[in-house]
């Protein structure tokens, strides 16, 4: 590919996602709260909200780009960097959290901090804590992938981890 071309692909893409801020901003120009949800709309598009795109979003609807920080920042849903391709949410429940679910959630970003200085693709994996998946009964649990994880400790982490990296 040439610079040429790969320049091209990049201005293309800098409109393709100008134009669809412009029509989320205007499918939710009359409604109240409306940052929010155009803010949800681009992260189920994008994953997360890339840096360019909350400019654009800020000049399209004429507020700071400190506004937007701001609601980013106060929602635990929103998130700044593009995900992993594997999600591993560790419960952190009142249950999980007695039988060990912080000790599991330590062991597995030692894993994962261990698997990349190895040579393991960085962000293969988005490691985050949750208040609760509703397993109570499993505890501790992860869910990796939308699978969910029961009744582990904390040298399951590995195992956990050689079994996501193989599917």
């Amino acid at each position: 590919m040439t610079v040429e071309t790969e320049l091209g692909n990049i201005l293309e893409w800098v409109k393709s996602m100008r134009r669809r801020v412009h029509e989320l901003a205007r499918e939710w120009e009359d409604e109240e709260g409306n940052l929010i949800m155009i803010l949800h709309a681009i992260q189920n598009e994008f994953g997360y909200i890339p840096r360019g795109v909350a400019n654009e979003l800020a000049n399209e609807l004429g507020i700071n780009m400190a506004r937007i920080y701001e609601v980013i920042t106060f929602y635990n849903y929103f998130r700044l960097t593009p995900p992993g391709r594997h999600h591993i949410q560790v419960c952190m429940g009142t249950a999980c959290y007695l039988k060990g679910a912080m000790q599991l959630h330590d062991d597995l970003d030692r894993e994962l901090r261990l698997l990349e200085a190895s040579g393991g693709r960085e962000g293969e994996f988005q490691l985050e804590s949750v208040r609760c998946i509703g397993c109570c009964g499993m505890a501790p649990a992860v869910v990796v992938d939308g699978e969910t994880h029961g009744r582990l400790n904390p040298s399951d982490a590995r195992t956990i981890l050689k079994q996501t990296r193989r599917a």
